[in-house]
């Protein structure tokens, strides 16, 4: 191998390492605005695409040990990858996608967990971390809040009792 393939596959090796996810996309069609645009809108949201040499790619994968893709990869494909979630690279791919008609999701790997488009679309589909993490401190919340309501009623209920028993008493004329 050249030594000009040996960077090329030595820089995808250390994208890969460094990134718990990447998505493969396929980019033909885009011109040059969109792909810019697309790219700025990946940093954004904490990931990059790289355009990559399907062979050597490939290669990359095996050799940083996610996985053997095998013939999968043909086309004009793109990597994306990132150091946050997964789920909103996918989400700005899918809107992207929406708007272009282009890049098409072709799979991605989690990990070493490989992802199908429909997958990816799922995830793109999920709310963002921090509302998931809302919904649960809200989920987690609600049966302490129902518990302090349980021990405060029978509290609020006798001091309602006790307020009423003054006011009554108030009302009546003194003998």
């Amino acid at each position: 191998m050249r030594a000009e393939k040996k960077s090329l596959t030595r820089d995808y090796v250390a994208r890969l390492n460094a990134s718990p996810f990447f998505l493969v996309v396929d980019y033909q069609g885009l011109n040059v605005v969109q792909f810019t645009e697309l790219r700025k809108r990946l940093l954004q949201s904490g990931a990059e695409v790289h355009v990559v040499k399907n062979s050597l790619f490939r290669r990359a994968v095996k050799d940083a040990g996610l996985a053997d893709l095998g013939g999968g990869l043909a086309g004009q494909l793109a990597a994306v990858t990132g150091q946050r979630d997964v789920s909103v690279a996918a989400k700005v791919l899918k809107k992207f996608a929406a708007e272009c008609g282009k890049p098409k999701l072709q799979f991605g790997y989690l990990g070493s967990q490989r992802l199908e488009k429909e997958q990816l679309l799922v995830l793109a589909d999920l709310p963002s971390l921090e509302v998931l993490r809302g919904q649960l401190l809200g989920v987690l919340q609600g049966p302490a809040a129902a518990l302090v309501r349980l021990l405060q009623t029978p509290a609020a209920q006798l001091a309602r009792v006790l307020q009423a028993r003054v006011d009554s008493a108030g009302a009546q004329p003194a003998v």
